[in-house]
């Protein structure tokens, strides 16, 4: 077991945890994972993705389950989970720029993947924080999902399920404080990352940031939250974002 004084600052977790990132195939998935396994503070860190072993998919409950079940069976308590995933768009479907453009189909995989999975995840793995010391679940929404920011309309599947996602974490964060006063359950906004998901929209001036800064920022962050922070949506940099 790692000496807690190895942490860096702030040594906010307890030594010798385990951490884990969904969606550690990504671009901004695999910088987290690859920052946390030089952080001394976690004995373990699980990247998880459809490619890993076991596979977690976001849309199929029993692979997420199985996985969870991966993590509790390394018997070591479960200090960080991450949830690096999201969708925004693929071959067939670029973002909405007018309601004229809203497509069921699009609309329910956008839901399925941003809003549904996330949710599948805090169910499985929250039962899994410690009941004392701090534990984070932090999940990664989008500022325009707020709906107080959103000034600029279009994006109708994604900005819904971002801000369906907030509500799920505000909701799970009530219960969770129940049983695990130290815990705390957080939606993340982690600017535009440059990744396959914020390619199509680079051209448009959008300020895009390397996956390591990004991942940087969002630990630092993460570190310095505290119990009260839970149920809350904050930027990169730890500054809250409106509902």
């Amino acid at each position: 077991m790692t000496a807690a004084a190895d942490c860096p600052e702030p040594a906010s977790f307890d030594p010798g945890g385990v951490a884990v990132v969904v969606g550690a195939s990504g671009a901004l998935g695999g910088a987290l994972a690859d920052q946390l396994n030089q952080d001394a503070c976690f004995a373990q860190v699980v990247g998880l993705s459809r490619r890993s072993d076991p596979p977690l998919d976001l849309i199929r409950e029993d692979t997420i389950a199985a996985a969870v079940r991966h993590v509790a069976d390394l018997g070591l308590p479960l200090r960080l989970v991450v949830d690096a995933t999201g969708f925004l768009h693929d071959e067939a479907f670029l973002p909405e720029k007018s309601w004229r453009q809203i497509d069921p189909v699009h609309m329910a995989h956008t839901f399925a993947i941003n809003a549904i999975g996330p949710a599948l995840l805090m169910k499985h793995f929250l039962p899994l924080l410690p009941a004392t010391g701090k534990s984070v679940f932090a999940t990664l929404s989008a500022r325009v999902g707020s709906i107080a920011d959103n000034r600029l309309g279009g994006w109708h599947g994604y900005r819904a399920s971002k801000a369906a996602l907030n509500q799920i974490v505000r909701t799970c964060a009530i219960e969770l404080r129940r049983t695990r006063p130290q815990a705390i359950c957080v939606a993340l906004h982690p600017g535009t990352v440059e990744s396959s998901l914020s390619a199509p929209f680079t051209k448009s001036g959008l300020v895009v940031r390397p996956p390591t800064e990004a991942a940087s920022d969002l630990l630092r962050t993460v570190s310095g939250l505290m119990p009260e922070c839970s149920g809350g949506f904050y930027d990169y940099a730890g500054a809250p974002v409106p509902w």
